[in-house]
Protein backbone atom coordinates (compact mmCIF):
# COMPACT_ATOMS: atom_id res chain seq x y z
CA UNK A 1 0.00 0.00 0.00
CA UNK A 2 1.37 3.41 -0.96
CA UNK A 3 1.83 6.22 1.54
CA UNK A 4 -0.94 8.24 -0.15
CA UNK A 5 -3.47 5.39 -0.01
CA UNK A 6 -2.53 4.70 3.61
CA UNK A 7 -3.14 8.35 4.50
CA UNK A 8 -6.49 8.27 2.68
CA UNK A 9 -7.54 5.14 4.55
CA UNK A 10 -6.62 6.70 7.87
CA UNK A 11 -8.68 9.83 7.16
CA UNK A 12 -11.69 7.67 6.20
CA UNK A 13 -11.46 5.38 9.22
CA UNK A 14 -14.48 5.23 11.58
CA UNK A 15 -12.50 6.80 14.43
CA UNK A 16 -11.45 9.75 12.32
CA UNK A 17 -14.96 10.23 10.91
CA UNK A 18 -16.49 10.18 14.41
CA UNK A 19 -13.91 12.72 15.55
CA UNK A 20 -14.76 15.02 12.67
CA UNK A 21 -18.47 14.68 13.36
CA UNK A 22 -17.88 15.54 17.02
CA UNK A 23 -15.92 18.63 16.03
CA UNK A 24 -18.68 19.73 13.67
CA UNK A 25 -21.28 19.26 16.41
CA UNK A 26 -19.19 21.34 18.83
CA UNK A 27 -18.91 24.08 16.26
CA UNK A 28 -22.66 24.01 15.59
CA UNK A 29 -23.42 24.23 19.30
CA UNK A 30 -21.20 27.32 19.62
CA UNK A 31 -18.84 25.76 22.15
CA UNK A 32 -15.89 26.56 19.92
CA UNK A 33 -17.17 29.84 18.48
CA UNK A 34 -14.60 32.61 17.96
CA UNK A 35 -16.20 34.59 20.79
CA UNK A 36 -15.49 31.77 23.22
CA UNK A 37 -11.97 31.45 21.89
CA UNK A 38 -11.05 35.00 22.90
CA UNK A 39 -8.64 35.42 25.79
CA UNK A 40 -11.17 36.68 28.31
CA UNK A 41 -8.75 37.37 31.20
CA UNK A 42 -6.90 39.70 28.82
CA UNK A 43 -10.07 41.34 27.54
CA UNK A 44 -11.61 41.80 30.99
CA UNK A 45 -8.39 43.28 32.40
CA UNK A 46 -8.12 45.75 29.51
CA UNK A 47 -11.78 46.75 29.89
CA UNK A 48 -11.51 47.29 33.65
CA UNK A 49 -8.33 49.34 33.21
CA UNK A 50 -9.98 51.47 30.52
CA UNK A 51 -13.10 52.16 32.59
CA UNK A 52 -10.97 52.91 35.65
CA UNK A 53 -8.87 55.23 33.49
CA UNK A 54 -12.01 57.14 32.50
CA UNK A 55 -12.86 57.70 36.19
CA UNK A 56 -9.31 58.82 36.99
CA UNK A 57 -9.25 61.21 34.04
CA UNK A 58 -12.62 62.60 35.14
CA UNK A 59 -11.36 63.17 38.68
CA UNK A 60 -8.13 64.80 37.44
CA UNK A 61 -9.92 67.31 35.19
CA UNK A 62 -13.30 67.90 36.84
CA UNK A 63 -12.28 70.60 39.32
CA UNK A 64 -10.28 72.56 36.77
CA UNK A 65 -13.20 72.62 34.34
CA UNK A 66 -15.61 73.66 37.09
CA UNK A 67 -13.39 76.60 37.98
CA UNK A 68 -13.28 77.69 34.34
CA UNK A 69 -17.10 77.34 34.15
CA UNK A 70 -16.82 74.62 31.51
CA UNK A 71 -18.54 71.26 31.29
CA UNK A 72 -16.87 69.19 34.07
CA UNK A 73 -17.42 66.01 32.04
CA UNK A 74 -15.65 67.21 28.87
CA UNK A 75 -12.56 65.00 29.28
CA UNK A 76 -14.68 62.09 30.49
CA UNK A 77 -16.86 62.20 27.38
CA UNK A 78 -13.86 62.43 25.07
CA UNK A 79 -12.10 59.61 26.87
CA UNK A 80 -15.15 57.36 26.56
CA UNK A 81 -15.45 58.25 22.87
CA UNK A 82 -11.78 57.40 22.38
CA UNK A 83 -12.38 54.12 24.19
CA UNK A 84 -15.33 53.27 21.94
CA UNK A 85 -13.35 54.02 18.77
CA UNK A 86 -10.43 52.03 20.17
CA UNK A 87 -12.63 49.01 20.81
CA UNK A 88 -13.85 49.14 17.21
CA UNK A 89 -10.27 49.32 15.91
CA UNK A 90 -9.31 46.46 18.23
CA UNK A 91 -12.20 44.37 16.90
CA UNK A 92 -11.02 44.96 13.33
CA UNK A 93 -7.48 43.97 14.32
CA UNK A 94 -8.90 40.79 15.86
CA UNK A 95 -11.01 39.73 12.88
CA UNK A 96 -8.44 40.19 10.09
CA UNK A 97 -6.22 37.09 10.15
CA UNK A 98 -2.76 38.20 11.31
CA UNK A 99 -1.22 35.80 8.80
CA UNK A 100 -2.95 37.77 6.04
CA UNK A 101 -1.80 40.99 7.69
CA UNK A 102 1.76 39.93 6.91
CA UNK A 103 1.16 40.83 3.26
CA UNK A 104 -0.03 44.32 4.23
CA UNK A 105 2.79 45.02 6.69
CA UNK A 106 4.71 47.22 4.19
CA UNK A 107 1.60 49.37 3.67
CA UNK A 108 1.09 49.72 7.42
CA UNK A 109 4.71 50.76 7.80
CA UNK A 110 4.61 53.27 4.96
CA UNK A 111 1.36 54.70 6.33
CA UNK A 112 2.99 55.29 9.70
CA UNK A 113 5.93 57.06 8.03
CA UNK A 114 3.51 59.26 6.11
CA UNK A 115 1.89 60.25 9.41
CA UNK A 116 5.26 61.08 10.98
CA UNK A 117 6.23 63.23 8.00
CA UNK A 118 2.83 64.95 8.05
CA UNK A 119 3.20 65.90 11.71
CA UNK A 120 6.58 67.52 10.99
CA UNK A 121 5.06 69.52 8.14
CA UNK A 122 1.63 70.38 9.51
CA UNK A 123 1.75 69.46 13.20
CA UNK A 124 1.40 71.52 16.35
CA UNK A 125 3.89 71.91 19.19
CA UNK A 126 2.54 70.99 22.64
CA UNK A 127 4.75 70.87 25.75
CA UNK A 128 7.87 71.33 23.65
CA UNK A 129 7.20 68.45 21.24
CA UNK A 130 6.01 68.92 17.64
CA UNK A 131 4.09 65.64 17.79
CA UNK A 132 0.39 66.39 17.25
CA UNK A 133 -1.93 67.05 14.33
CA UNK A 134 -4.90 69.13 15.51
CA UNK A 135 -8.30 67.86 14.35
CA UNK A 136 -11.74 69.49 14.53
CA UNK A 137 -13.77 69.50 17.78
CA UNK A 138 -10.65 69.77 19.92
CA UNK A 139 -9.24 66.32 19.09
CA UNK A 140 -5.57 65.66 18.36
CA UNK A 141 -3.73 62.86 16.57
CA UNK A 142 -0.24 61.67 17.52
CA UNK A 143 1.19 59.59 14.63
CA UNK A 144 4.13 58.34 16.69
CA UNK A 145 1.73 56.09 18.63
CA UNK A 146 0.85 54.20 15.46
CA UNK A 147 4.54 53.85 14.62
CA UNK A 148 4.71 51.34 17.50
CA UNK A 149 2.10 49.13 15.81
CA UNK A 150 3.85 49.47 12.45
CA UNK A 151 7.22 48.51 13.90
CA UNK A 152 5.79 45.44 15.66
CA UNK A 153 4.11 44.17 12.49
CA UNK A 154 7.00 45.07 10.17
CA UNK A 155 9.73 43.55 12.36
CA UNK A 156 7.63 40.40 12.88
CA UNK A 157 7.26 40.04 9.11
CA UNK A 158 11.03 40.21 8.55
CA UNK A 159 12.21 38.18 11.54
CA UNK A 160 9.45 35.59 11.15
CA UNK A 161 10.32 34.67 7.57
CA UNK A 162 12.04 31.36 6.90
CA UNK A 163 15.14 31.63 4.73
CA UNK A 164 17.11 29.08 2.74
CA UNK A 165 20.84 28.82 3.31
CA UNK A 166 22.59 29.37 -0.03
CA UNK A 167 25.31 26.81 0.75
CA UNK A 168 23.39 23.95 2.38
CA UNK A 169 19.89 24.50 0.99
CA UNK A 170 18.45 24.02 4.49
CA UNK A 171 15.61 26.32 5.48
CA UNK A 172 16.23 28.07 8.79
CA UNK A 173 13.84 29.96 11.03
CA UNK A 174 16.41 32.06 12.91
CA UNK A 175 17.15 35.42 11.26
CA UNK A 176 20.60 36.08 9.87
CA UNK A 177 22.78 39.17 9.78
CA UNK A 178 20.99 40.59 6.74
CA UNK A 179 17.62 40.25 8.50
CA UNK A 180 18.92 42.03 11.61
CA UNK A 181 20.30 44.88 9.51
CA UNK A 182 16.99 45.19 7.69
CA UNK A 183 15.06 45.38 10.97
CA UNK A 184 17.46 47.99 12.32
CA UNK A 185 16.95 50.06 9.18
CA UNK A 186 13.20 49.56 9.52
CA UNK A 187 13.31 50.91 13.07
CA UNK A 188 15.82 53.68 12.40
CA UNK A 189 13.61 55.62 9.97
CA UNK A 190 10.64 56.24 12.33
CA UNK A 191 13.05 56.78 15.24
CA UNK A 192 14.82 59.51 13.28
CA UNK A 193 11.54 61.20 12.36
CA UNK A 194 10.32 61.04 15.97
CA UNK A 195 13.61 62.47 17.27
CA UNK A 196 13.02 65.50 15.04
CA UNK A 197 9.80 66.27 16.94
CA UNK A 198 11.54 65.64 19.46
CA UNK A 199 9.97 62.78 21.44
CA UNK A 200 12.75 60.87 23.19
CA UNK A 201 10.33 58.74 25.25
CA UNK A 202 8.63 57.19 22.22
CA UNK A 203 12.02 56.50 20.65
CA UNK A 204 13.00 54.54 23.76
CA UNK A 205 9.81 52.48 23.43
CA UNK A 206 10.71 51.64 19.82
CA UNK A 207 14.24 50.72 20.90
CA UNK A 208 12.90 48.35 23.57
CA UNK A 209 10.46 46.77 21.11
CA UNK A 210 13.24 46.20 18.58
CA UNK A 211 15.64 44.67 21.12
CA UNK A 212 12.96 42.40 22.57
CA UNK A 213 11.86 41.09 19.20
CA UNK A 214 15.45 40.51 18.05
CA UNK A 215 16.24 38.59 21.25
CA UNK A 216 13.19 36.32 20.95
CA UNK A 217 13.61 35.77 17.20
CA UNK A 218 16.85 33.89 17.70
CA UNK A 219 19.05 36.55 16.12
CA UNK A 220 22.79 36.20 16.84
CA UNK A 221 23.45 37.17 20.45
CA UNK A 222 26.33 39.43 19.56
CA UNK A 223 23.85 41.66 17.75
CA UNK A 224 21.60 42.02 20.79
CA UNK A 225 24.49 42.56 23.22
CA UNK A 226 26.20 44.96 20.83
CA UNK A 227 23.03 47.01 20.40
CA UNK A 228 22.51 47.24 24.17
CA UNK A 229 26.11 48.42 24.60
CA UNK A 230 25.75 50.96 21.79
CA UNK A 231 22.53 52.25 23.35
CA UNK A 232 24.20 52.80 26.71
CA UNK A 233 27.17 54.56 25.15
CA UNK A 234 24.89 56.68 22.96
CA UNK A 235 22.79 57.76 25.94
CA UNK A 236 25.90 58.64 27.95
CA UNK A 237 27.28 60.65 25.04
CA UNK A 238 24.02 62.58 24.67
CA UNK A 239 24.08 63.63 28.31
CA UNK A 240 27.83 64.26 28.42
CA UNK A 241 27.90 66.55 25.37
CA UNK A 242 24.50 68.14 26.18
CA UNK A 243 22.94 67.20 22.85
CA UNK A 244 19.40 67.48 24.22
CA UNK A 245 17.41 70.62 24.80
CA UNK A 246 17.61 71.93 28.39
CA UNK A 247 14.08 70.85 29.32
CA UNK A 248 14.69 67.34 27.92
CA UNK A 249 17.94 66.97 29.84
CA UNK A 250 16.18 68.17 33.00
CA UNK A 251 13.52 65.48 32.54
CA UNK A 252 16.10 62.74 32.19
CA UNK A 253 18.29 63.81 35.10
CA UNK A 254 15.82 65.25 37.62
CA UNK A 255 15.19 61.89 39.29
CA UNK A 256 18.89 61.66 40.25
CA UNK A 257 19.44 65.37 40.94
CA UNK A 258 20.10 66.18 44.56
CA UNK A 259 18.39 69.60 44.51
CA UNK A 260 15.11 68.68 42.85
CA UNK A 261 13.41 71.86 44.06
CA UNK A 262 15.60 73.88 41.65
CA UNK A 263 14.13 72.01 38.71
CA UNK A 264 10.55 72.32 37.46
CA UNK A 265 10.60 68.67 36.48
CA UNK A 266 11.91 67.72 39.92
CA UNK A 267 9.13 69.75 41.53
CA UNK A 268 6.55 67.91 39.43
CA UNK A 269 7.92 64.54 40.51
CA UNK A 270 7.88 65.64 44.17
CA UNK A 271 4.22 66.63 43.85
CA UNK A 272 3.42 63.28 42.23
CA UNK A 273 5.14 61.36 45.04
CA UNK A 274 3.32 63.48 47.63
CA UNK A 275 -0.02 62.69 46.02
CA UNK A 276 0.62 58.95 46.15
CA UNK A 277 1.83 59.14 49.75
CA UNK A 278 -1.31 61.08 50.76
CA UNK A 279 -3.51 58.21 49.66
CA UNK A 280 -2.39 55.80 52.34
CA UNK A 281 -3.75 52.27 52.22
CA UNK A 282 -7.36 52.87 51.22
CA UNK A 283 -7.15 56.30 49.59
CA UNK A 284 -9.08 59.52 50.13
CA UNK A 285 -11.91 58.57 47.80
CA UNK A 286 -12.70 59.53 44.23
CA UNK A 287 -12.82 63.34 43.75
CA UNK A 288 -11.43 63.87 47.28
CA UNK A 289 -7.66 63.88 46.73
CA UNK A 290 -6.09 67.10 48.00
CA UNK A 291 -3.21 67.08 45.52
CA UNK A 292 -5.44 66.02 42.64
CA UNK A 293 -8.32 68.42 43.25
CA UNK A 294 -5.88 71.18 44.16
CA UNK A 295 -4.23 70.71 40.74
CA UNK A 296 -0.73 70.50 42.21
CA UNK A 297 0.33 67.64 39.90
CA UNK A 298 0.82 68.68 36.24
CA UNK A 299 -0.58 66.74 33.28
CA UNK A 300 -2.39 64.50 35.74
CA UNK A 301 -4.88 63.16 33.20
CA UNK A 302 -2.05 61.96 30.93
CA UNK A 303 1.52 61.45 32.14
CA UNK A 304 0.74 61.39 35.88
CA UNK A 305 -2.64 59.64 35.92
CA UNK A 306 -1.24 56.94 38.22
CA UNK A 307 -0.97 59.55 41.00
CA UNK A 308 -4.77 59.92 40.95
CA UNK A 309 -5.11 56.20 41.61
CA UNK A 310 -2.50 56.39 44.36
CA UNK A 311 -4.08 59.34 46.17
CA UNK A 312 -7.78 58.66 45.74
CA UNK A 313 -7.81 54.84 45.65
CA UNK A 314 -4.83 54.29 47.94
CA UNK A 315 -2.18 51.61 47.85
CA UNK A 316 -4.89 48.99 47.38
CA UNK A 317 -6.29 50.70 44.29
CA UNK A 318 -2.85 51.44 42.84
CA UNK A 319 -1.86 47.85 43.56
CA UNK A 320 -4.97 46.69 41.74
CA UNK A 321 -3.86 48.67 38.69
CA UNK A 322 -0.47 46.92 38.80
CA UNK A 323 -2.18 43.52 39.08
CA UNK A 324 -4.39 44.21 36.06
CA UNK A 325 -1.42 45.39 34.01
CA UNK A 326 0.41 42.25 35.11
CA UNK A 327 -2.47 40.10 33.86
CA UNK A 328 -2.30 41.84 30.47
CA UNK A 329 1.43 41.12 30.20
CA UNK A 330 1.01 37.53 31.42
CA UNK A 331 -1.72 36.79 28.90
CA UNK A 332 0.35 38.38 26.13
CA UNK A 333 3.26 36.08 26.96
CA UNK A 334 0.95 33.05 27.08
CA UNK A 335 -0.52 33.90 23.69
CA UNK A 336 2.97 34.19 22.22
CA UNK A 337 4.04 30.83 23.66
CA UNK A 338 0.94 29.15 22.24
CA UNK A 339 1.27 30.63 18.77
CA UNK A 340 1.61 28.23 15.88
CA UNK A 341 4.18 30.27 13.94
CA UNK A 342 7.06 32.64 14.54
CA UNK A 343 5.13 35.59 13.11
CA UNK A 344 2.51 35.29 15.86
CA UNK A 345 5.19 34.78 18.52
CA UNK A 346 6.98 37.94 17.45
CA UNK A 347 3.80 40.03 17.32
CA UNK A 348 2.98 39.01 20.90
CA UNK A 349 6.58 39.69 21.93
CA UNK A 350 6.55 43.18 20.44
CA UNK A 351 3.28 44.11 22.12
CA UNK A 352 4.41 42.78 25.52
CA UNK A 353 7.73 44.67 25.27
CA UNK A 354 5.83 47.82 24.37
CA UNK A 355 3.38 47.60 27.28
CA UNK A 356 6.06 46.50 29.75
CA UNK A 357 8.49 49.32 29.05
CA UNK A 358 5.84 52.02 28.86
CA UNK A 359 4.09 50.93 32.07
CA UNK A 360 7.34 50.62 34.00
CA UNK A 361 8.63 54.04 32.93
CA UNK A 362 5.31 55.82 33.49
CA UNK A 363 4.72 54.40 36.96
CA UNK A 364 8.42 54.67 37.80
CA UNK A 365 8.52 58.40 37.07
CA UNK A 366 5.58 59.04 39.44
CA UNK A 367 7.57 57.21 42.14
CA UNK A 368 10.77 59.12 41.41
CA UNK A 369 12.75 56.12 40.20
CA UNK A 370 12.59 56.81 36.44
CA UNK A 371 13.06 59.96 34.36
CA UNK A 372 10.05 61.96 33.20
CA UNK A 373 9.63 61.08 29.53
CA UNK A 374 6.03 61.98 28.77
CA UNK A 375 4.96 58.38 28.11
CA UNK A 376 1.28 57.66 28.82
CA UNK A 377 0.16 54.74 30.99
CA UNK A 378 -1.49 52.14 28.73
CA UNK A 379 -5.31 52.08 28.91
CA UNK A 380 -5.49 54.67 31.72
CA UNK A 381 -3.97 57.92 30.42
CA UNK A 382 -6.10 60.36 28.47
CA UNK A 383 -5.29 60.49 24.76
CA UNK A 384 -7.01 59.21 21.65
CA UNK A 385 -3.95 58.12 19.67
CA UNK A 386 -2.55 56.18 22.62
CA UNK A 387 -5.90 54.48 23.25
CA UNK A 388 -6.31 53.59 19.57
CA UNK A 389 -2.82 52.11 19.30
CA UNK A 390 -3.21 50.18 22.56
CA UNK A 391 -6.51 48.65 21.48
CA UNK A 392 -5.12 47.70 18.08
CA UNK A 393 -2.25 45.96 19.89
CA UNK A 394 -4.71 44.06 22.09
CA UNK A 395 -6.64 43.12 18.95
CA UNK A 396 -3.46 41.68 17.45
CA UNK A 397 -2.95 39.59 20.60
CA UNK A 398 -6.51 38.27 20.37
CA UNK A 399 -5.94 37.59 16.68
CA UNK A 400 -2.95 35.40 17.43
CA UNK A 401 -4.91 33.71 20.23
CA UNK A 402 -7.81 32.79 17.91
CA UNK A 403 -5.41 31.08 15.53
CA UNK A 404 -3.16 29.36 18.06
CA UNK A 405 -2.29 25.68 18.09
CA UNK A 406 -5.31 24.87 20.24
CA UNK A 407 -7.69 26.59 17.83
CA UNK A 408 -10.41 24.05 16.89
CA UNK A 409 -10.70 25.67 13.47
CA UNK A 410 -7.06 24.92 12.62
CA UNK A 411 -7.72 21.30 11.64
Amino acid sequence: MTQESSSTALRSSPVHVRGRIGQLRERASGRHSPLRRLDWPLQISVTVLSVLGALLVWSATRQRLLESESDPQTFLKRHLLNLLIGLVLGAVATVVDYRVLRAYAPLVYLGSLAGLIAVLLFGTTINGAHSWIVLPAGFQLQPSEFAKVALVVGAAMILGEKHEDRHTGIRRSAPGHADVLLVLALAAVPMGLILLQPDFGTVMVLVFITLGMLAVSGAPRRWVLGLVLCGVLFGAAILHFHLLKPYQEARLTSFVTENKERSTTGYNVDQAMTAIANGGVTGRGLFNGQQTQGQFVPEQQTDFVFTVAGEELGYLGAGGVLVLLGVVLWRGLSIGLDSQDSFGVLIATGVVCWFTFQSFVNIGMTLGIMPVTGLPLPFLSYGGSSMFANMIAVGLLQNVRLRSRSDPYAL
